[in-house]
């Protein structure tokens, strides 16, 4: 019901917004008037259905991830795997989640193809715990090119969710090939990534980011402008921010940051980040805290969770008008990124180094030219001032 209403509700601003459109500027006579709105709104309702299947998918998918429990739903080996990426790999909870929820889905759709259930049980209530050694030995490479486009056809999975879907199928697989020996052979060898679109990181200003930290008000002006602070000069992860200690702070100007799986790196503060720090430790609440070591505290005296410091910053950036356009706190991380390449001229390995980023090749997408740098690189060009003589 709540995403009919969604639909709905989308559906009535199309319409609203191409009658008012068209009235600004009516055309000559009501028929073509009648079927320019008919136009309209059959051109951009279907844009519009396509980003509520996205918007339905991505719900969806956190609300699996909040309830999984490989623990307890896993078949014996896959729940070995599972354990293997927590504490060999240390790969983190909500990673290790996202693989099981991956390769659980795999198997609901190998049983449901093969027969294995009845048709009438809803594919997310079918079990995997009883998936043997047996069925996957049988697992073909065919299986996986079927169950690709199922989860494009039938979920609506974008290239970077069939992805990781992907690099699921190939660890889990590897795993039982390489280091266990169960199967004798590995049928996802030759499995190819679905192909991605290229698209430059989304990023602010440097003068968007003045204005987003100048709009910091209210009761908690120092907690946030600390907050967006060390998000646009540290090029922090959420995740990395939300777990930030007190004691990670250091004298010495650094803190130490946790990032991706569990890999500890250390990060120099500048006097910005430095000011906001001592300004907001001056007013960081000390008394009935449930959790001591947190550096940045909730109203409810507890560590700021996700949610709420995405939250925060989504505020400011509805405040500056930026809330509309796709920004999050990830793009903070982009927006940090891309100024320290763009104007402190920062050697790409070093800002490597400054991300966290296990392999250069994912920090090179921030290597992206500005229009300003195109525009001075055409200029450069000797053959720029040969004209035709006339």
């Amino acid at each position: 019901m709540i995403e009919y209403d969604m639909f709905r509700s989308i559906q009535i601003v199309i319409i609203t917004a191409c009658i008012i459109i068209l009235s600004l500027n009516p055309p000559l006579n009501y028929t073509k008037y009648s079927f320019c709105v008919i136009f309209y709104i059959r051109k951009y309702i279907p844009i519009f259905c396509d980003i509520i299947k996205e918007i339905k998918f991505r719900m969806k998918f956190e609300v699996a991830l909040m309830s999984a429990d490989f623990r307890k739903d896993a078949f014996p080996i896959l729940k070995d795997y599972l354990f293997y990426l927590l504490t060999i790999k240390e790969k983190s909870e909500r990673t290790v989640n996202e693989y099981f929820i991956d390769l659980r889905t795999f198997f609901r759709f190998l049983k449901f193809k093969r027969g294995f259930v009845p048709k009438e049980i809803p594919f997310d209530e079918i079990k995997i715990d009883d998936v043997d050694l047996e069925l996957i030995k049988s697992v073909t490479l065919f299986d996986a090119y079927e169950f690709m486009d199922y989860v494009k056809t039938e979920r609506s999975n974008n290239s970077s969710t069939r992805l990781r879907k992907t690099s699921s199928l190939k660890g889990f697989f590897n795993y039982l090939n390489v280091k266990k020996h169960l199967i004798d052979s590995d049928p996802f060898t030759e499995l190819e990534t679905p192909k991605q679109k290229k698209s430059l990181p989304k990023y602010l200003t440097l003068e968007q980011s003045v204005r987003l930290l100048e709009a910091v008000d209210g009761k908690h002006k120092e907690r946030d402008y600390c907050i967006l602070t060390l998000f646009l000069n540290c090029g922090l992860r959420l995740s990395e921010l939300v777990g930030l200690n007190v004691t990670d702070i250091r004298s010495d100007s650094t803190a130490r940051v946790i990032g991706k799986g569990n890999k500890e790196r250390v990060i120099y503060l500048n006097d910005a980040c430095i000011s906001a720090i001592e300004a907001y430790l001056k007013k960081r609440p000390n008394d009935g805290l449930i959790d001591r070591n947190a550096l940045f505290i909730s109203n409810q005296h507890r560590r700021m969770s996700r949610e709420m410091v995405q939250k925060t910053v989504q505020k400011y950036l509805k405040k500056i008008g930026l809330d509309a356009q796709g920004y999050s706190c990830h793009k903070l991380r982009h927006t940090a990124a891309t100024l320290m390449y763009q104007h402190g001229n920062v050697d790409i390995r070093v800002l490597k180094e400054i991300l966290g980023h296990e392999n250069l090749g994912t920090t090179e997408i921030y290597t992206h030219l500005n229009s300003q740098q195109l525009a001075n690189a055409a200029d450069s060009n000797p053959l720029s001032k040969v004209k035709s003589k006339k």
